[in-house]
């Protein structure tokens, strides 16, 4: 398990699948999510739950928990260069009344601390919708910085949304 200020970073158990149920349907929450632009099922849920809770070289995903023990949502590294030394982070924080308050950022921290001091990785990137100016913000909090953005490049809720590419290296 590893801590942060706020928050811990636990595997993912099948007992899980209840409270991502709560979230995965609700679009305040996947509006941002590059995977979410449809409905999902409880059995397509349960299908990549299954998958995540076995860490592979290539993915590591965790549930985040705050301190106390109340899960919030997942994060993880994913298409892990061992070699090139980089990895992709995603992250979601699916309890909506935890939103905005930190958890994210101290989430994202940790994770970082994993890649970098555990899994010897010298960068971390991710892509993000460009109107996602929260998940920006805290991405800039952990110390990314924009790198590119692809104009026009996902097609959202009807909407056009630039895609941004941000990336911190080792620090």
């Amino acid at each position: 398990m590893f801590k942060g200020e706020k928050t811990r970073l636990r595997a993912l158990e099948r007992s899980d699948i209840d409270n991502f149920m709560t979230w995965v349907n609700n679009r305040e929450i996947t509006q941002y999510l590059l995977a979410f632009s449809v409905p999902v099922s409880r059995a397509f849920e349960e299908k990549w739950l299954e998958s995540a809770m076995f860490h592979t070289a290539t993915d590591k995903v965790f549930a985040i928990e705050t301190l106390a023990g109340e899960y919030l949502g997942n994060c993880g590294l994913h298409q892990i260069d061992s070699i090139n030394r980089h990895a992709e982070l995603g992250i979601v924080i699916g309890n909506s009344a935890y939103l905005s308050q930190g958890y994210g950022t101290d989430a994202i921290k940790v994770l970082l601390r994993l890649a970098f001091d555990n899994l010897n990785l010298e960068k971390v990137y991710l892509r993000v919708y460009g109107n996602n100016t929260r998940g920006i913000r805290c991405y800039e909090k952990c110390g990314f910085v924009t790198v590119g953005r692809l104009k026009r490049h996902r097609f959202i809720d009807g909407e056009w949304q630039d895609e941004v590419l941000m990336e911190v290296f080792r620090g």
